[in-house]
């Protein structure tokens, strides 16, 4: 196979890769990349700006120069007819198992996450795609090393596909010796490869859209929709893109991102875990803003409830979706007390968020369908949203939004060996092509692990002090470190993989953890060495 001019694939090539990599669909991501890589770095470069004034003091706020879009009436485009009732979503990695399993799982929606749960070995990149070509057409099917076969249902759910990040490269593939964004790489090669599949199948190309920090960068992304629809003659506002509101900065610019997107958009979703990291990034300086241990950050802190409440009442007045947030448990069926303790605290959040006003949750395993299902079946009945439910009775100011106090909060000795031991084990598994990985009964993924490492860079920037009087410096967590390596190695029944990994992934979470200039994002690191 020889690549079109300027266009070089440096990952290895492996079986049915070919039938991706095309020649036309290799041009199509290279056209990608010529006309909108320039402006996806000056984005990248704005927000290095904007942290250097949060840094020096500056707190978010609502836009003045947008005030216009805020107070117009418009609403976005209505929703096609799949995407009407997306009351549960089931959201995992693109391995081809997890596709099926996803598909038929009974959720209305499947977002095939490229991002956050999947851990970018070119391998899961292209794999992946050729998952989701063969999903589309309804061919997809496998035989596990138990002799159990997979194929889907005659119902399936309704598939979404969230690409990576605008921060994060694709370095297989070099367009004009640069690395290609992995955003445009994946979006390029499933939109190229399956829209007019999906349209003669009455669905459509549905996208999630991560890691947005201003409706700038919103904007970016609806000019990459106009430009692929005309590209392949497929009529403006086909694409559907739902936008996870997982950011601080994007919490300002609800409106607006809906108003950027307007003829593409699906909605907003509470991309709660990436949140919280964000709060703590955003403002891992400034003392004022420690946040206490992660279990303690609940969605009915202040600045957690002020976030999802705005969005529910930006989302109805535009015409748009509100969706919820990740229901990560794990169903044991070998401990039933657990399982069930576990359950109903999967129901009481999902009360919350049909109570609220969502139009739909997520959810991370196929057993949790069914709980959020009923949760949510109990609210809308045989209604397929609520984005009629107009939520006048909510007034959200910028200091409510930025209202870190959490009651009773404390940073402990247990959350910062928790914080350690989830971090090092995530990394463990990423660093072993998974990015999905069950731990402790949770589904943890690089949000959750972001929330980890930002949480000891915070506390021992802001030398905060533990409920047993110690100070936590970079000492006290290199010691916790330690102490979590040992439990590690011994620990009986963690996967192999992962133990063979451990090694690695403690160097790596010392090196995001603890350096004196904050990390960015851990996965940009940990994939130069993955």
């Amino acid at each position: 196979m020889s690549d079109p001019d300027g266009v070089e694939v440096l990952g290895p090539a492996e079986a049915g890769f070919d039938e991706i990599l095309t020649d036309q669909a290799l041009a199509f991501v290279a056209g990608l990349q010529r006309e909108f890589g320039a402006r996806r770095v000056e984005l990248l470069e704005a927000r290095a700006e904007r942290q250097t004034r949060l840094d020096e003091g500056e707190r978010p706020d609502f836009l003045e120069a947008t005030r216009h879009v805020r107070d117009a009436d418009w609403r976005v485009a209505p929703a096609p007819a799949d995407l009407r009732d997306r009351r549960v979503e089931i959201t995992g990695p693109t391995d081809r198992k997890m596709v099926i399993n996803a598909l038929n799982s009974g959720a209305r929606c499947f977002m095939a996450d490229f991002e956050d749960a999947n851990a970018p070995t070119w391998s899961n990149m292209v794999e992946g795609q050729i998952n989701l070509a063969d999903a589309v057409r309804g061919t997809v099917e496998m035989t596990g090393p138990d002799g159990r076969e997979y194929r889907l249902a005659d119902e399936t759910a309704t598939l979404l596909v969230r690409p990576r990040g605008w921060h994060l490269p694709e370095r297989h593939l070099a367009v004009d010796d640069r690395p290609v964004s992995g955003s445009l790489f994946d979006f390029g090669l499933a939109f190229f490869h399956n829209a007019r599949e999906q349209l003669e199948r009455g669905t459509g190309p549905y996208v999630y859209l991560p890691k947005l920090e201003s409706h700038l960068e919103a904007r970016l992304w609806n000019d990459v929709f106009v430009w692929s629809q005309e590209r392949l003659g497929i009529p403006r506002g086909t694409i559907r893109a739902t936008v996870l509101i997982e950011t601080i900065l994007a919490a300002f610019e609800m409106d607006e991102i809906l108003y950027e997107l307007r003829d593409h958009s699906s909605g907003l979703n509470a991309g709660r875990w990436d949140y919280i990291f964000s709060m703590i990034k955003k403002f891992r300086r400034h003392p004022e803003m420690v946040l206490p241990d992660r279990a303690q950050l609940t969605m009915t802190v202040p600045f957690m409830r002020a976030y999802t409440e705005l969005l529910v009442r930006t989302c109805h007045r535009r015409g748009a979706h509100a969706m919820g947030g990740m229901a990560a448990y794990i169903p044991s069926r070998r401990d039933p007390e657990a399982n069930a303790l576990a359950l109903e605290k999967v129901a009481e959040d999902k009360v919350r968020e049909a109570n609220a006003g969502f139009d739909g949750t997520w959810v991370a395993h196929p057993d949790l369908v069914e709980t959020a299902m009923v949760e949510f079946d109990r609210v809308l009945g045989d209604r397929p949203n609520q984005v009629d439910r107009q939520r006048d009775d909510v007034v959200v100011s910028a200091e409510e939004l930025l209202d870190v106090r959490v009651p009773n909060g404390e940073i402990t000795e247990a959350g910062l060996g928790t914080n350690v031991n989830v971090g090092m084990r995530y990394l463990a598994s990423w660093l072993s092509g998974v990015g999905a990985a069950a731990i402790d009964n949770l589904m943890e993924d690089a949000a959750t692990a972001e929330i980890s490492r930002s949480q000891i860079w915070q506390w021992v920037a802001n030398g905060v002090t533990l409920t047993t009087g110690e100070i936590v410096t970079a000492a006290k967590a290199r010691e916790a470190i330690q102490i979590e390596m040992t439990h590690l190695r011994e620990q009986p029944g963690e996967k192999p993989f992962a133990k063979r990994r451990l090694e690695q992934a403690r160097t790596l979470f010392e090196e995001v953890a603890l350096p004196p200039d904050f990390v960015e994002f851990l996965t940009l690191p940990a994939y130069d060495v993955l």
